[in-house]
């Protein structure tokens, strides 16, 4: 009998689907890519840790704005689509480094800046990934975070995992605004800033980018459609299965 990690899962799942992530419209763009792109715009000689970088869409940006980036994750197939496209895009300062988030094959201090986009909700483990994020940071280093975020009362909570789960057994956890302030606390990091935003979730690309089986995705469609007024409402829930989720971006510091 083969056993599976939950990384072995995680690998599995987004591996197979590696282009499909370098041409989604919502990991190429976003306001929070705009945001991030400003607030590199500052540290020109930084070198920064793209975790979980999946298609490379934060690193890309990261590249046009720092000295150094090096995109981090754990399917190795991410990382090839990373490398190709930096070519392509003739983008020459991105290295690439396979790995878990939980298990940082850096040194101590390496880096100026860590960021991650649309990962930490896959991580078995975030708050031992943010104590090896504050280990490779540098003293004064900074951490930015950008996810899916929970609402936090548990009627819409259980709503939102569920279809997460449904959609993609890789899925561990989307976190409160004050989970993820809890947790960068215990990790000893600073929080500076956070901001919360809203992210328009079409249904049909939603499911395939992720090649959701049909049965999963039935059953997807049957939750939604016994859904209360109160999830509808908050997760703006349409006929056609799209819906509106919280995200976050969190700053942080080392200390």
């Amino acid at each position: 009998m083969t056993t599976q990690t939950h990384h072995d899962k995680v690998s599995q799942q987004f591996s197979s689907q590696a282009s499909a992530y370098l041409s989604s419209a919502v990991h190429a763009s976003g306001r929070d890519l705009e945001r991030l792109n400003a607030r590199l715009a500052d540290f020109p000689e930084a070198k920064l840790l793209d975790l979980g970088c999946g298609a490379g869409h934060a690193s890309f940006i990261a590249a046009s704005q720092v000295k150094e980036v090096v995109a981090y994750d754990l399917s190795e197939q991410m990382l090839s689509v990373v490398s190709d496209a930096a070519r392509a895009r003739s983008i020459a300062n991105i290295t690439t480094q396979h790995g878990y988030a939980e298990v940082l094959p850096f040194n101590d201090g390496s880096f100026d800046i860590v960021i991650t986009r649309y990962s930490a909700h896959h991580w078995h483990d975030v708050g031992k990934a943010l104590r090896e994020v504050k280990r490779v940071l540098k003293p004064g280093g900074m951490v930015i975070f950008m996810d899916v975020m929970s609402p936090g009362h548990p009627v819409l909570d259980i709503w939102l995992q569920t279809v997460e789960a449904l959609r993609d057994t890789s899925h561990v956890h989307n976190y409160s605004s004050g989970e993820f302030l809890s947790l960068f606390n215990d990790a000893g990091l600073v929080t500076q800033s956070l901001l919360c935003d809203r992210l328009v979730l079409e249904y049909s690309s939603w499911i395939a980018r992720m090649r959701t089986p049909a049965v999963m995705a039935d059953a997807i469609r049957a939750y939604q459609q016994s859904a209360s007024d109160e999830v509808q409402r908050y997760f703006e829930l349409q006929a056609d299965g799209s819906f509106t989720s919280d995200i976050v971006m969190l700053e942080a510091k080392k200390a």
